[in-house]
């Protein structure tokens, strides 16, 4: 399974870069996890926007989603012109319900899939989460804890990828990235910023905490706050996982061998 970083700027991007977003690929799959500001552009690198399977937006939060908007126009375009048949499957929360309901009206571009409507399963530790099967691939996801209703993100079976969303530290969270050959997770902060943080962000230190307690084989942080040098966020979380700690960088790939 691979993993392009298109962006990895929250809650805005550096000059020349994208907030969040990334590219999921697992054989002939194409998932688009987050839609933050200037991801579609970098997506198009990569693949024709027609070619993607699915979208999935973990909370509705604009730095997460907000090129939904340019993608509905291409997609809208694209059935116009007859280069593409039907709307593209977006699964997203079902709050706020303005956000959702805005999202939910461009049915010619989006067949909008409210997460909560997903059937539920129970995972290791009896914690409960959604899941998806698209094509072949299995999704599942689990609540997070945030400012706004979002999921963390698991792809595959044990041992795939799984990714944090923005979200303090849950056991929820622990039970789903238990094991994850790669666990992308959110480090929105140094040490000093704990405080303004809690109960909302995990600071690098804490997603190093976080990956350890949940034995993920390997560990990489994004959702930088674009004044912070990702190689110091790197290094605290480094300190409390206890192993080397990649920053991602916008338009790496990255592999996920369970």
């Amino acid at each position: 399974m691979q993993l392009t970083v298109l962006g990895c700027w929250g809650p805005y991007p550096r000059a020349g870069g994208a907030c969040s977003g990334y590219l999921i690929r697992d054989g002939g799959i194409s998932i688009l996890l987050e839609a933050g500001s200037g991801s579609l552009s970098r997506l198009m690198n990569y693949i024709d926007f027609r070619s993607l399977d699915a979208v999935i937006i973990t909370h509705l939060h604009h730095d997460h989603y907000l090129d939904l908007f340019p993608l509905r126009h291409a997609v809208e375009g694209a059935r116009r012109a007859g280069s593409h048949n039907a709307p593209l499957k977006l699964y997203i929360p079902n709050r706020p319900a303005g956000e959702f309901g805005l999202l939910d009206s461009y049915r010619n571009a989006f067949e909008v899939i409210a997460i909560e409507s997903l059937p539920v399963e129970t995972i290791t530790g009896g914690f409960t989460s959604r899941r998806v099967d698209i094509s072949e691939l299995t999704v599942r996801l689990v609540a997070t804890k945030h400012s706004l209703p979002g999921y963390a993100v698991s792809f595959g079976g044990a041992g795939g990828l799984v990714f944090s969303s923005d979200t303090a530290r849950t056991e929820g969270l622990i039970a789903l990235a238990g094991g994850a050959s790669l666990f992308l997770c959110e480090a929105s902060g140094l040490d000093r910023d704990a405080g303004y943080l809690k109960d909302i962000h995990l600071t690098a230190r804490q997603a190093g905490e976080v990956s350890k307690t949940a034995g993920v084989k390997q560990l990489l942080i994004t959702h930088f706050w674009p004044e912070y040098d990702p190689m110091e966020l790197s290094a605290q979380a480094a300190a409390a996982f206890g192993n080397h700690v990649t920053a991602v960088q916008e338009g790496e790939t990255y592999i996920s061998v369970p």
